[in-house]
């Protein structure tokens, strides 16, 4: 039995625990997410290298996912080009059963073979794409055919799973297993598994993006100003970098077209 599928010892009983015991408990897996994540550290850092190899060269990033672990991977692809000023073509989520089922269970998608080789296939991949496959179990058939589709063309694949050994894990050229073990809830893996690759998306986008050039010490350099906060938050990293007054650091970005880069560097025209 796959260990994202046993039951949890220590929440056998959780239907008669008050909220606060229940509370408790969830609490207690969650660190157990992040202590996975902490262990698969050197193989986390040895794709972001390999992804980012690509990147540089003009390649892309997809992840691809069932039910939340194709959640997981869009979400982390449609924060990219707001936070870091990149096109959404260069990292993209898919899911099986198509943008309905970010929303809305589709039953069997997962099971596809088929649709997962046809829908990556349509982004005409190369050998400078990386393509993420994200499964808990680590058997998702829509998930393999997207790996096998990636792999025919020369695309470097990724597996993310939480089950060493896994059909997933066999095939890609790497692989990330968060070993999060039991859930609260048996086989619920929206909880702690989902957690874990939650943390391993958000280290590995933001890395590669680091790598990419769109950060600045720890500046978010290639945000834009599309609300009140981020206006204000643009003025204090020109003021911050150029040590300039807010008021001189706003005038900077006003003009220099709101673009960061050239405000610090160009100054008031």
């Amino acid at each position: 039995m796959l260990n994202t599928e046993m039951r949890n010892p220590n929440s056998t009983h959780i239907d008669k625990m008050t909220s606060l015991e229940m509370a408790k408990v969830i609490q207690a897996e969650n660190l157990n997410a992040a202590l996975a994540v902490e262990k698969v550290l050197p193989e986390i850092a040895e794709v972001i290298d390999r992804v980012s190899e690509r990147i540089n060269k003009g390649g892309r990033l997809f992840y691809v996912g069932c039910g939340t672990s194709g959640r997981l991977g869009i979400l982390d692809a449609s924060e990219c080009p707001p936070t870091y000023g990149v096109s959404p073509d260069m990292v993209v989520g898919i899911i099986s059963g198509g943008d309905k089922a970010i929303r809305n269970a589709v039953e069997g998608a997962e099971d596809n073979f088929e649709a997962g080789y046809s829908d990556i296939s349509k982004y005409n991949l190369t050998e400078l794409d990386s393509v993420v496959g994200i499964s808990v179990a680590g058997g998702a058939q829509y998930v393999i055919g997207s790996l096998t589709a990636a792999k025919d063309k020369g695309a470097l694949t990724v597996g993310l799973t939480c089950n060493e050994g896994c059909k997933i894990n066999e095939m890609a050229d790497l692989h990330i297993t968060t070993d999060t073990g039991a859930e609260v809830v048996t086989g619920s893996t929206r909880m702690k598994a989902g957690t874990a690759h939650k943390m391993v998306l958000n280290m590995l986008s933001t890395a590669v993006m680091i790598k990419y050039g769109r950060v600045y010490q720890n500046y978010m350099i290639y945000i834009k100003p599309v609300n009140v906060k981020l206006r204000d938050r643009m003025i204090r990293i020109v003021r911050d970098i150029a040590e300039v007054s807010y008021e001189e650091a706003e005038q900077r970005l006003e003009a220099n077209n709101w673009e960061i880069k050239d405000a610090v560097e160009k100054g008031l025209k």
